[in-house]
């Protein structure tokens, strides 16, 4: 498993974090945190592709300028932080793994999974509109 540079990924780190997302970088910060966190919680599965970059995370930080949105923001990186995003999966199952994803949780369930395949090729402004939809539903 390639790990990048963190002088690579710190940019793709701080599009979320500088966003209103908390990182969470080791096996016990996600399990101390995401099955606990009250009301709903987006995660964002990063990642160093391409599609992490032109969709996933703007489509995630987008989704936030409507009406509804998750009480709490997390995210993993992916092919960096290995333990948490183990972690992470744990809970994203019965879901394969793959990055860039997002999920929402509710009072720690995951409630709705959005895999890389409905990422790629998609724009920006539908990942962001159609998690508006899933906030509409479960926010």
């Amino acid at each position: 498993n390639i790990m990048y540079p963190e002088e690579l990924v710190a940019p793709m780190r701080a599009d979320l974090t500088n966003n209103g997302f908390v990182e969470l970088i080791d096996k016990s910060q996600v399990d101390n945190t995401l099955p606990s966190a009250k009301g709903t919680s987006l995660l964002v599965v990063n990642s160093v592709c391409g599609c992490a970059a032109g969709s996933a995370r703007p489509g995630a930080i987008g989704s936030l300028n409507g009406e509804k949105k998750p009480d709490n923001l997390f995210t993993v990186f992916a092919g960096q932080d290995s333990a948490a995003v183990a972690a992470a999966r744990e809970l994203l199952l019965p879901y394969p793994p793959s990055s860039p994803s997002i999920g929402l949780f509710k009072d720690g369930e995951l409630v709705h999974f959005v895999e890389r395949h409905h990422i790629e090729g998609r724009s920006a402004e539908m990942i962001a509109s159609h998690l508006q939809e899933v906030y509409k539903e479960f926010c």
